[in-house]
């Protein structure tokens, strides 16, 4: 007990607020061997990434991670602990150690390209402190170490996991100190005999060859120094891997690899690369064929630097580098990162951006702070990962559904799919996914997608790729089927915005069909959605379609001449709109001077109206629709569906996440039947946004329909 003690305040006796309430931590263990090999393994993982100069806290939490990953260190000991930031810390690298490639899988397969790639972004992406990615890299290097002595099938199964994903992981993110005993000792347990070929052609051990890149480096140093040229100097001698994967992409022999050693000069400007370059090749002599001149001719890249390659001391080969530092920055995090280029794959813009803000992590000059701050914030928010029942990794757009996954993992699942589980539980299919979600497909026997499915309003896809599958599904569809089916999805929508008068010929005009039978095939397949019929009823009716609400506070009263309708034709006179009709931009509309209540708003089409319009022609005036782009308007709504409890609330919630603003409410109930009729006064700006409520509404379980009253 004391031994562990004594570490976790030797750790903690630099920053003395994080030592406050260890001892906490220690009251929940036991002193077993079982704890001290796990504490052994916490303190060898914290000398592995000692180098890397992370922050105390987290070295506390990698000792404390072993216990906590095998049981023997609760959450609760955590909390108590009084260190504000360890138990996320740890629950951190918990998380991580959970994620490993499937047992059964091997290189070559899918999973090699595409989902290797997603799991090292999801890496990335499940923790809330990205240096935790680091910290879990110097554990698979300790795995990597012990793993010489475990059994063959397990060794192979690490080695494997490194090489696929957290070397490639340290590679990206230029902890190369880490990065090359990673890919060596994989290397080592995947292919022994050709890890011993190279390292006998080597001829020497790899500390000697990084004492021979010390003497070259002081040889260099003095006689910069000497021409007054102060340069940056470091040296690197090529590990195993690097060399063999080298000698297969150039098909050459060890002995024709010339940078087995490599020396790096970092100066001041341009002109002083030259110069640099001019010293070195008087110090040695240089290879013909073996200089590239990236300054005068950079890569496509914009990777810019001087290579030669050099017989150095006891004619050993040896390649220099020259750069000046801001080269050296642009290589290192801009477009010619060093990793780009090694490892041959194509990235996207807004995630090398996420790997510079991860590498200047360990830059002790960078705010730290505020970097963490833009991580936490924005990493990876324009893609999701889930996991499939069998492991794999499935990467998809921000808000994606489990209806995406399902057309992602393939699309009969999608066409045939017709509930999904979540992390065990059933979601509806407009759930949207969060990072590390387990899903798992509920099937029906036959495809049969739903065309509410291409709706985006509806929310059942977020994925581009994923709707254009379902409208593929029913455009194979027979001619005839669609035309039907086409047919009364116009016929719907027209009856439910009680736009009966307008004729499908026109409508199909102004949605460029040449016919409606085309226009009914059109909305069958699914090529065009119902949305795109009430916009077109919009325009034919002469006003704008409006597509995006106004996010603006709705006046209660409508019913009065305020800023916020817009007629004109009314002068200073008091309005309001006729209950009888409830007219809606852009139709028709005509007035009607009352007695004492000002001018009354009808439709051109009001049965009230033509009748008033009979009797008292002289009081009619000519009105229409003013121009204020923050105009709302009334509309009336009657629900029909199944009562239930919470139904009032889930119609109340669609309406809020419209903007709709609500004027009354009125419910009838029949306890006999269990059906209830309401009736719903709201304000829109338009059509296009009444036809999305309507459709959200009949979305909504219990609700059996909603029609738009007369």
């Amino acid at each position: 007990m004391p031994v562990i003690e004594d570490e976790i305040r030797d750790i903690t006796a630099g920053p003395g607020a994080l030592a406050k309430n260890a001892a906490a931590i220690l009251d929940s263990l036991r002193d077993t061997p079982s704890l001290r090999a796990l504490r052994h393994e916490g303190k060898e993982i914290c000398k592995i990434l000692e180098p890397l100069g992370l922050p105390a806290i987290l070295d506390i939490a990698v000792q404390l991670y072993p216990a906590a990953r095998d049981g023997q260190l609760n959450v609760k000991a955590l909390q108590e602990s009084g260190i504000e930031e360890l138990p996320a810390l740890v629950q951190g690298l918990v998380q991580l150690g959970r994620f490993s490639l499937p047992k059964d899988w091997k290189p070559g397969e899918v999973l090699a390209t595409q989902q290797s790639e997603a799991l090292r972004k999801m890496l990335l992406a499940v923790v809330s402190d990205a240096r935790l990615v680091i910290a879990r890299i110097g554990e698979q290097v300790y795995r990597l170490r012990e793993a010489k002595n475990a059994a063959p099938d397990l060794r192979r199964s690490i080695a494997v996991e490194t090489q696929e994903v957290y070397a490639p992981l340290a590679n990206r993110l230029g902890i190369w100190q880490l990065k090359w005993e990673l890919e060596d000792l994989a290397f080592r347990f995947l292919d022994p005999d050709v890890y011993k070929e190279v390292a006998k052609g080597l001829n020497e051990k790899r500390v000697e060859r990084e004492d021979f890149i010390t003497d070259v480096q002081t040889i260099l140093k003095t006689n910069l120094s000497e021409y007054g040229i102060e340069a940056e100097i470091t040296g690197r001698p090529k590990h195993i891997f690097s060399i063999w994967r080298k000698m297969q992409r150039k098909e050459k022999r060890l002995e024709e690899i010339f940078d087995i050693r490599a020396i790096r000069v970092l100066v001041q400007d341009v002109t002083e690369c030259y110069a640099a370059l001019g010293i070195v090749h008087n110090i040695w002599s240089y290879l013909p064929g073996e200089f590239d001149d990236y300054i005068a001719n950079p890569k496509d890249n914009d990777y810019q630097s001087l290579h030669t390659a050099l017989i150095g001391p006891e004619g050993q080969t040896i390649e220099v580098q020259i750069r000046t530092h801001e080269m050296h920055q642009h290589a290192e995090l801009g477009v010619a990162a060093h990793w780009k280029y090694k490892e041959g794959g194509s990235t996207q813009a807004g995630f090398e951006k996420k790997l510079r803000l991860l590498r200047h992590l360990l830059d002790p000059s960078g705010t730290e702070s505020d970097l963490l701050d833009q991580l936490r914030g924005d990493m990876f928010e324009d893609r999701v990962f889930a996991v499939s029942p069998r492991g794999d990794v499935v990467e998809m757009p921000a808000e994606a559904t489990p209806l995406d996954f399902a057309y992602h993992v393939h699309t009969q699942i999608g066409h045939c799919c017709r509930g999904a589980k979540v992390n065990g539980r059933i979601v509806a299919l407009t759930y949207q996914v969060q990072n590390g979600d387990k899903i798992e497909i509920i099937t029906a026997k036959e495809e049969q997608p739903s065309r509410d499915w291409l709706n985006p309003q509806l929310g059942y896809l977020a994925s581009s790729r994923s709707r254009a599958k379902v409208r593929a599904w029913f455009r194979k569809q027979d001619r005839g089927q669609n035309r039907r089916q086409g047919r009364e999805i116009l016929d719907r929508e027209m009856l439910r915005l009680n736009e009966q008068d307008v004729s499908a010929e026109s409508i199909a005009n102004q949605l460029k069909m040449s016919d409606v039978n085309t226009l009914c095939v059109a909305l069958g397949a699914g090529d065009i959605t119902s949305t795109a019929i009430a916009s077109a009823i919009q325009n034919l009716l002469g006003g704008n379609t409006r597509d995006t609400i106004r996010r603006r506070r709705f006046r209660k009263r409508l019913n009065k001449a305020t800023g916020g309708i817009a007629i004109s034709g009314v002068g200073d006179l008091l309005y309001n709109f006729a209950r009888c009709c409830r007219p809606v931009p852009p139709e028709d509309i005509a007035g009607y001077i009352t007695l004492g209540r000002g001018v009354s708003i009808h439709r051109g089409d009001c049965g009230n109206f033509l009748n008033l319009q009979t009797r008292t022609p002289e009081r009619v005036i000519e009105v229409d629709w003013g121009g204020s782009v923050d105009a709302i308007y009334p509309a009336e709504l009657t629900v029909h569906a199944f009562d239930r409890q919470g139904l009032l609330k889930d119609i109340s919630t669609v309406l809020t996440d419209e903007q709709v603003s609500v004027e009354s409410v009125n419910t009838q109930n029949d306890r006999k039947t269990m059906q209830v009729e309401m009736k719903l006064s709201i304000a829109v700006p338009g059509l296009p946004t009444l036809s999305r409520v309507i459709d959200r509404l009949e979305q909504l379980p219990n609700v059996a329909s909603v029609r738009r009253n007369a």
